[in-house]
C-alpha cells in the first residue's frame, strides 16, 4: 500500500494553496518520480480563439488561392504569400491628455490646468528619453489634447510630422458592462461615437504593410475612453469591458503589432516618470504654488 511521507503531505498542502491555476501531483510506483503540471498543459482548450485576420491583412486572405494543383501554380502562390507578409513591427504610443478644467461648458474652456501642463511636460521628457526615432504624432482636435500634444512636441525633433484627427476625439464607444449609474449617455451618443471610434481603430491599428522594412513608432495623443476601447479591441478582449480600465492623465500606453498579426501590450497607463504627487486620473488635484513652481523647473 502506498504511503505518503511527511514531505509528500507538505507538498500536497502547498499545492492546494496555489492560486490561479490547478496543479496535479503524480507519484510513481517507486515513490521517486515527482511531476507537477499546470492545468493549462493538460487537455486545455481555449475558450476564445485568437482571430488572426483581425485587420484583414493575413496573407492567405489577400492572395488568390490556387485553383489548379500544378507545381508551378503552387510555387507562384507561395511566392505571393511571402511577398504579402509583414516584416516590421508597428508601435503605437497612446497618450492621455493632461488634467483639464472640467468646469468648462465648451471645449475651448476645457483647457489644461497648471498641473495638466506639468504632466504633459513630464510625459514629453519621458518620450524624448526613450531615444526612439518617432515617425508621426497624431493629436485629437479637442483643446486639452491639442495643448498636451503641443507641450510634448517641444521635447521631440522639430521635423516630426504632426497631424490632427477628429476620429480620436473623446466619446462613448460602446455601452459598458457592468454599467455605471453616474454615467449613462443617450443611446444615440453610443451609436454616433461608437462608429467614429471604431473607424479610428481601423485607421491606426493594423500590421505593417509588406513594403515597410523598419519598425515604426507613432504617438496618438487622445482620451481615456478612446484608449481603453482601443486596448480591448487590439487584445481581442470583450470591448464592453473598456470602462474597467483606469488611465492616468499624461499616461503612456504602448501597443505593438507584430508582423504575424499578434498584438502585445507593453505598457498600460504608465506614469512612472511622474512624482506621485503629480499623478491624477479624474478630479483636479490642487497643488501649492511652491510645488507647481518646483515641478515646472524639473
Amino acid at each position: 500500500m502506498t504511503t505518503f511521507s511527511r514531505l509528500h503531505k507538505i507538498a500536497l498542502l502547498s499545492l492546494g494553496a496555489v492560486g490561479g491555476s490547478l496543479a496535479y501531483y503524480t507519484i510513481g510506483k517507486s515513490e521517486k518520480k515527482f511531476d507537477v503540471q499546470n492545468s493549462w498543459t493538460v487537455n486545455y482548450t481555449p475558450s476564445v480563439q485568437w482571430e488572426k485576420n483581425w485587420d484583414h491583412r493575413e496573407p492567405q486572405s489577400i492572395v488568390q488561392p490556387v485553383l489548379r494543383s500544378k507545381p508551378e501554380d503552387e510555387n507562384r502562390y507561395n511566392e505571393q504569400i511571402e511577398k504579402a507578409k509583414s516584416k516590421a513591427v508597428r508601435h503605437l504610443f497612446l497618450i492621455r491628455h493632461g488634467q483639464y478644467n472640467i468646469e468648462g461648458t465648451t471645449d475651448k474652456e476645457r483647457v489644461l490646468t497648471d498641473l495638466g501642463r506639468i504632466q504633459a511636460d513630464l510625459t514629453g521628457k519621458r518620450l524624448a528619453s526613450l531615444d526612439i526615432k518617432w515617425d508621426l504624432l497624431v493629436r485629437s482636435t479637442m483643446t486639452r489634447a491639442q495643448e498636451t500634444a503641443s507641450i510634448i512636441a517641444k521635447h521631440l525633433p522639430q521635423d516630426l510630422q504632426i497631424k490632427d484627427c477628429q476620429l480620436i476625439e473623446e466619446g462613448a464607444p460602446i455601452p459598458p458592462e457592468p454599467p455605471v449609474g453616474h454615467w449613462a449617455p443617450e443611446p444615440k451618443q453610443f451609436f454616433q461615437d461608437g462608429a467614429r471610434i471604431e473607424a479610428a481603430f481601423r485607421r491606426y491599428f493594423y500590421r505593417a504593410p509588406p513594403d515597410q522594412t523598419k519598425d515604426s513608432f507613432t504617438i496618438l495623443v487622445c482620451h481615456a475612453n478612446v484608449i481603453r476601447f482601443f486596448v480591448c479591441k487590439a487584445l481581442q478582449f470583450p470591448p464592453e469591458g473598456w470602462l474597467r480600465i483606469s488611465l492616468n492623465h499624461g499616461s503612456i500606453t504602448w501597443v505593438s503589432i507584430l508582423p504575424n498579426g499578434n498584438v502585445v501590450l507593453r505598457a498600460l497607463s504608465d506614469t512612472g516618470h511622474m512624482d506621485p504627487k503629480y499623478i491624477t486620473s479624474r478630479r483636479p488635484k490642487k497643488l501649492s504654488k511652491r510645488r507647481l513652481n518646483k515641478a515646472s523647473q524639473l
